[in-house]
């Protein structure tokens, strides 16, 4: 991913205790950290204070942004997961440093979110003036739609860790991303 462009990484590990998590990012944090690439973990903020991780990833049913921050005891990036605009809204007024918008299509990842498609991403470009990374479902084949309709960053994380070749579809999606016009 590194190899690729890629330029942020969250670890998201949902079927891990923390103690796995936190073995798994001392193992992934040298190569980030050397690359300069920010390291986000998914819901355990407590491992942002053990460990040089750049900040947490929480959902709706996880604790708040300020909650997370108090658990990281650091400064930190917290991000938060949004499925409407005004859940994006409310993240941002919170303080989220940046948050996930989707799944924009079904996801193994998510299976038991209804996808949102594409029609809101102008529009919550056009609300929050924090960065927003569409999630769910993207690959190569519907990024173009997915920048068509606003998308400035995406996540992919499926179809890029099935790749033959990791490297060569993050570069990929670069290319795709920095051709797009910002909007």
């Amino acid at each position: 991913m590194v190899a690729g462009g890629v330029q942020i990484i969250q670890l998201r590990a949902k079927s891990h205790g923390p103690d796995e998590i936190e073995h798994i990012a001392a193992d992934i944090l040298p190569v980030t950290r050397d690359a300069g690439i920010p390291l986000i973990v998914n819901d355990h903020s407590e491992i942002v204070t053990a460990m040089e991780i750049a900040g947490v990833h929480v959902g709706q049913d996880d604790q708040s942004i300020n909650e997370a921050r108090r658990s990281a005891a650091r400064p930190c990036i917290v991000g938060r997961s949004t499925h409407s605009i005004g859940q994006a809204t409310q993240a941002a007024e919170e303080g989220a440093d940046y948050i996930g918008f989707g799944p924009l299509y079904a996801t193994p990842t998510k299976p038991d979110y209804t996808p949102i498609g594409l029609h809101d991403i102008g529009r919550v470009h056009a609300a929050v003036r924090i960065p927003i990374f569409c999630i769910g479902g993207i690959n190569l084949d519907n990024l173009p739609a997915v920048i068509a309709a606003g998308a400035r960053r995406v996540v992919i994380v499926s179809r890029l860790l099935c790749a033959p070749d990791i490297a060569a579809y993050a570069r990929a999606a670069r290319t795709l991303l920095d051709a797009a016009p910002l909007n």
